[in-house]
């Protein structure tokens, strides 16, 4: 597995958020984290990503035990997080944002070649290059905030509900781009709502509870199990 979560269990604000949850993402594969709000969804992908610090567990990537490491040095080692909140530098321009990505590779010739990579799943951001970020639409932003994590070059890509808050046309583009990605050799853990649309590009998925795995199995299985078709597809 390239990644294995094992028991990981994350405190906020003096609550368990994420209680003896145990994952993993083989490499090569799209993996699918359902739930409800407050499911504790984010926190796990956080609590990978080094941007929250578990107070139990382990987390282990490309064979290598992360769960202690700050969060530049998890990205350093292949492993990409695109937040919720996108967290863009919102005065920058396109480019700029682009280039911070690629801040850890700064010292290489070849620091910029991801971004034809970027530039062919997302064909608006080149049009876009000297526009700041906070000029961009919800979708264009989300498209940025991936290619961000891209020129970080990594093995894992992580993206929490990566269609919020995107107009309905451009949410297939965000889809189709998530597969695309995968045809590249990125291996990809996806948090959304759209269940659905996430069960038809993932192989695998996993549905939170109140903080715990209450369910795991194949996309087809889940998108044929008739609780989660009620309580998550609404059928």
């Amino acid at each position: 597995m390239l990644l294995d979560v094992e028991k990981l269990t994350t405190s906020y604000r003096g609550l368990i958020a994420i209680s003896d949850i145990s994952l993993a993402v083989a490499e090569g594969e799209i993996v699918a984290v359902a739930g409800a709000n407050g499911a504790g969804k984010s926190t796990l992908l956080k609590s990978i990503s080094g941007m929250e610090r578990p107070r139990d567990g382990a987390v282990t990537f490309a064979g290598d035990r992360i769960e202690t490491l700050p969060a530049h040095l998890i990205t350093a080692r292949g492993l990409a997080y695109v937040p919720e909140n996108r967290r863009l530098f919102p005065r920058l321009s396109v480019y700029d944002n682009l280039r911070l990505g690629s801040y850890m590779h700064r010292k290489l010739p070849d620091r910029d070649a991801p971004l034809e990579r970027c530039f062919a799943l997302f064909p608006r951001l080149k049009e876009r290059l000297s526009q700041r970020a906070e000029t961009l639409s919800g979708g264009e932003q989300q498209m940025l905030a991936i290619s961000r994590a891209l020129m970080t070059r990594p093995k894992l890509l992580m993206l929490d509900e990566p269609s919020q808050g995107i107009m309905p046309k451009l949410v297939d583009e965000i889809f189709q781009a998530v597969l695309s990605i995968r045809a590249t050799g990125v291996t990809i853990l996806i948090v959304e709502q759209r269940l659905a649309e996430s069960l038809e590009i993932a192989d695998r998925g996993y549905v939170l509870q109140t903080g715990r795995v209450v369910l795991s199995g194949s996309a087809a299985d889940l998108r044929d199990n008739p609780d989660i078709r009620r309580a998550y597809l609404g059928i």
